[in-house]
């Protein structure tokens, strides 16, 4: 297991929306908040059984409620996690428009680096073994990436378009969130086994 200063490592997982905040609606009417939720399920799961709890996971929310965007950054710092995960879907006019944005914060802090590390690392395994399309790493001021990025490695991950046929299909299949879950998780292995947190 990896361990920091003896402690297990931590992650926080933000799926996006929830409650009366349904985030994107997609094609059949897939909303972004259940597909992130599930996703975020099926990485905890992966982690107890596949993983012997290879890390300590937190989410931001359970189940089907919204939780406050300033309530998800203050958990992610009360936890003193090691790496935050925001998990959404993105929605287009364009039907076309399909594949996976990474999003970090535009600020450049200590851990900008592993940040930007990290997504590239999350967007080349979603391609190479899921088949989306890279859309490439993107830099933003989205608040619960700003209110943890000066304290871990604070990414966005946008998980296809619901306003795509092929992507909001897939999300439609249970089996899925398995697939990205295992996806997402393996990611985080490889790249936090070696890690240590800048400062302690």
């Amino acid at each position: 297991m990896c361990f920091i200063f003896g402690q297990q490592k931590v992650i926080v997982l933000d799926p996006g929306h929830g409650g009366t905040d349904s985030g994107a609606i997609g094609i059949n009417n897939v909303l972004e908040k259940d597909v992130v939720l599930n996703v975020a399920k099926e990485i905890v799961v992966l982690n107890n059984t596949l993983f012997d709890d290879k890390f300590d996971i937190y989410s931001t929310r359970y189940t089907d409620t919204l939780t406050s965007l300033n309530d998800r950054g203050r958990l992610a710092r009360a936890l003193n996690a090691d790496v935050f995960v925001s998990l959404h879907c993105n929605h287009s006019d364009n039907p076309n428009a399909r594949g996976v944005e990474i999003y970090v914060s535009n600020w450049n802090t200590n851990y900008f680096e592993k940040a930007v590390w990290l997504a590239f690392n999350l967007q080349k395994d979603l391609n190479e073994k899921l088949g989306f399309e890279t859309r490439g790493v993107k830099f933003a001021n989205f608040q619960v990436i700003r209110e943890t990025s000066d304290f871990m490695p604070s990414v966005l991950l946008e998980l296809g378009f619901l306003s795509n046929g092929d992507e909001s299909n897939y999300f439609q299949n249970p089996d899925s969130y398995c697939f990205l879950a295992l996806a997402i998780l393996e990611c985080l292995i490889k790249n936090l086994d070696c890690y240590e947190r800048i400062g302690g």
